[in-house]
């Protein structure tokens, strides 16, 4: 990966993004996480910009949250990690990097190609945020845990909105990407 200011400069554009996705939100519960715009703009991310710079950009997002900035839902620090929803941010990383990778194998980027490429993210931002919500709610906040209750509060609950969002950013990217010119071009 060489430096490229454009491409850069869009990577900076994506972290902002997904940071004013987490202010657009409608709040579930003190222990859910947020219904937010911030999965739409780690899709587009990936999308646009292809694995690397995808990806790129949601670590700088982690980051900047990790480090104090309020770029996260609920807040931001260090201590954000103990927050029950921070496995799905985590998750934004490698599902924008998978996300990438499937838009950058396929030869024809239409609509059902890339939205494929969306779900299989999707799939695995919840792999990863899943399994910490449970590891949180029951050895953190001590919460009895029903694994049927956390499926249906931690994923479906959020799926409907989810392939809205892969369904809207892979219409957007096939109308981008031929006439912008980024990364998954080739």
């Amino acid at each position: 990966m060489k430096f490229n200011l454009k491409m850069m400069l869009l990577t900076s554009m994506f972290t902002a993004l997904t940071a004013v996705g987490a202010f657009i939100k409608i709040p579930l519960g003190p222990f859910l996480p947020a219904i937010t715009l911030q999965v739409f703009f780690v899709i587009l991310s990936a999308l646009l910009l292809g694995k690397y710079y995808g990806a790129l950009s949601q670590i700088i997002y982690i980051a900047l949250g990790l480090i104090g900035i309020p770029v996260f839902t609920n807040g931001s620090g260090i201590g954000y990690v103990m927050q029950p929803s921070f496995g799905y941010l985590l998750g934004f990383v490698p599902a924008a990097f998978l996300i990438g990778y499937l838009a950058e194998q396929i030869k024809k980027k239409n609509f059902f190609n890339l939205l494929l490429c969306c779900v299989l993210g999707i799939v695995i931002d919840y792999l990863v945020g899943l399994p910490y919500l449970y590891y949180v709610l029951k050895f953190l906040l001590d919460q009895d845990v029903n694994i049927m209750a956390l499926v249906k509060s931690g994923f479906l609950i959020f799926l409907p909105g989810d392939l809205v969002k892969c369904i809207v950013a892979s219409i957007l990217a096939v109308r981008i990407i031929p006439r912008v010119g980024t990364s998954i071009q080739r």
